[in-house]
């Protein structure tokens, strides 16, 4: 397949591609600077341009078959009135220009992937969350229920829209472990706040299988959790990380409103956290190769 995607040449793009290569899939990367010296598989290529931007790249996202939407600014820092624009506007904007793009196409089937949130359903203590449970009202949930209706969107247009709901994504090569793997190695490990709040989590090599499961059926469509059937509460997995590392985590837990004074309104998200269930794709047979974090944490940190 003819593959076109955003966000590309980030954490997840960057596996992601990789798989899709492999699988013999073409894919082209739009990104805003290709003059960085970086390795692509065959089979993928470069187009340079700013997503949040209309332009002439518009016109070469009709000519494929898959439509992989990732591109967002980071959440995972401080959270300032400048910094949540951007966050904001670089998936609203970007989701709005490929939906616009996708309505100029020739007649094709068209299959749209577009990135959401786990944050889309709020907070709610240790209940358990699916795709049919309702959205919250805090900042990440109304950017997750803004984004997935942008690329509702396309549905006008007579394209099919898949709206995967990321947990944290653990990786080798980049997201959360590499900001938590130091502090680990340091004995500095330990549990925020109550430590009770659950931690949704997917292993990058099973999100990357969501997406290449999705390309085979297309007869779904909607809302797709993708997180581990096995949710963890930060206590525990302070300790599975501490002990795959070899490391004790004898520090006392971390204040909630230390973490607060250090990450504003972001370290509400450290703090709450939520307890999602991938029922959709469950439900559809697909089987995860990593369903437990020690066991996750054991293949990464190998």
């Amino acid at each position: 397949m003819k593959i076109f995607m955003t966000g590309g040449t980030g954490f997840v793009g960057t596996t992601l591609t990789k798989r899709l290569t492999q699988k013999g899939h073409r894919v082209t990367l739009l990104t805003r600077d290709t003059s960085k010296n970086r390795h692509l598989p065959k089979g993928a290529s470069y187009l340079e341009a700013n997503p949040t931007e209309q332009g002439t790249w518009q016109e070469r996202v009709g000519e494929h078959e898959v439509i992989i939407n990732l591109a967002g600014a980071s959440i995972f820092r401080r959270w300032t009135e400048s910094s949540k624009n951007a966050i904001w506007n670089s998936r609203i904007l970007t989701t709005q220009n490929l939906v616009a793009a996708l309505s100029a196409r020739k007649c094709r089937e068209t299959l749209f992937l577009s990135t959401s949130a786990v944050g889309y359903y709020g907070f709610y203590g240790d209940e358990e969350l699916d795709e049919e449970s309702q959205p919250g009202d805090d900042f990440l949930a109304s950017l997750s229920k803004a984004w997935e209706s942008s690329a509702l969107n396309a549905e006008e247009s007579g394209v099919n829209v898949v709206l995967l709901r990321f947990g944290i994504v653990l990786g080798k090569n980049g997201g959360a472990l590499r900001q938590m793997v130091p502090i680990f190695n340091w004995c500095m490990g330990s549990p925020l706040g109550s430590g009770k709040q659950w931690f949704s989590w997917i292993h990058e090599e099973d999100l990357a299988n969501i997406y290449l499961y999705l390309l085979e059926r297309k007869d779904i469509s909607g809302p797709i959790n993708c997180m581990a059937p096995n949710p963890v509460r930060n206590e525990e997995m302070t300790k599975i990380l501490g002990e795959v590392l070899g490391s004790p985590t004898f520090m006392p837990a971390v204040p909630g409103f230390i973490i607060k004074i250090i990450m504003g309104e972001f370290g509400s998200i450290l703090l709450k956290g939520r307890r999602v269930l991938p029922k959709r794709i469950l439900n559809m047979g697909f089987c995860f190769r990593f369903p437990e974090m020690r066991e996750a944490f054991q293949d990464l940190l190998s």
